[in-house]
């Protein structure tokens, strides 16, 4: 599928005239929790030619292929790439730590990820994932039976919200290291147990609620809700990102 995928990546640098310099996956394959039946979620960041960015109309700033049950690839410019990063926007930082990269012509990446712990707002991106995995607990895994992905979809982002509120530090993007958070074993064995029934189940699997997990993530989302407000929020200021646009944007 690697050869698939980069094959895709460079009809897309010709049919678009641009250039990536990063593309990754960033799904649950990424995460450490795909399904045999999973798709494989390609996102990349790319630039134009420099005089595309002088003219006086706005340029689309996304391109990407139609999603089928397989691929879905889509990338973002440089330049609403480097305005998410100064918003920390967490999706972007999650990219920028993904186990699964699948082209990086340059030291892009490299050059943003020494920027993350200055730029990343410890508030937003907490209130991000907190309100992540709120939503999927509340929306999701209170019905009787209820879809056993889901359960990945609110225990990461809580995990990634106890990191940043205990550890006041960017969280990793995929779930092993963020399950190292979690100090009670009945906890760590349900999830245990979840992995193992992922690993053959289809996507649209379903399954009983588990009523531990339920619990933990009802307590730790409250816990996180009450400190949340006690992380610093400092405005950031976007003369390194300019200097990086304009360093990638030579022709």
């Amino acid at each position: 599928m690697t050869e698939t995928i980069l094959q895709k990546l460079l009809e897309l640098e010709q049919s678009e005239n641009i250039k990536i310099l990063y593309a990754c996956e960033s799904g649950s394959r990424a995460w450490g929790f795909a399904s045999p039946d999973s798709d494989f979620d390609v996102r990349f960041i790319y630039v134009r030619p420099v005089n595309n960015y002088l003219g006086i109309t706005e340029l689309p700033d996304h391109v990407g292929l139609p999603v089928n049950e397989v691929l879905d690839i889509g990338g973002w410019d440089i330049k609403k790439s480097l305005t998410l990063f100064l918003k920390s926007n967490s999706t972007l930082y999650e990219w920028l730590q993904s186990p699964i990269v699948y082209q990086e012509h340059t030291a892009f990446a490299d050059d943003l990820h020494k920027l993350m712990p200055e730029y990343f707002s410890l508030r937003s991106g907490a209130n991000h994932y907190l309100s992540m995995a709120y939503n999927t607990l509340r929306d999701d895994l209170q019905t009787e039976e209820v879809k056993l992905k889901r359960y990945f979809y609110s225990l990461r982002p809580a995990l990634a919200c106890l990191w940043i509120i205990e550890k006041q530090t960017v969280p990793p993007m995929e779930f092993e290291p963020l399950r190292g958070m979690i100090t009670n074993t009945e906890v760590q064995n349900a999830i245990d147990e979840l992995l193992e029934k992922k690993k053959d189940a289809v996507e649209k699997a379903m399954i009983a609620p588990v009523t531990i997990l339920n619990q933990w993530l009802s307590d730790t989302l409250d816990w996180c809700k009450e400190r949340i407000s006690e992380l610093p929020s400092e405005k950031k200021y976007p003369d390194e990102l300019n200097k990086l646009f304009r360093k990638y944007i030579q022709p």
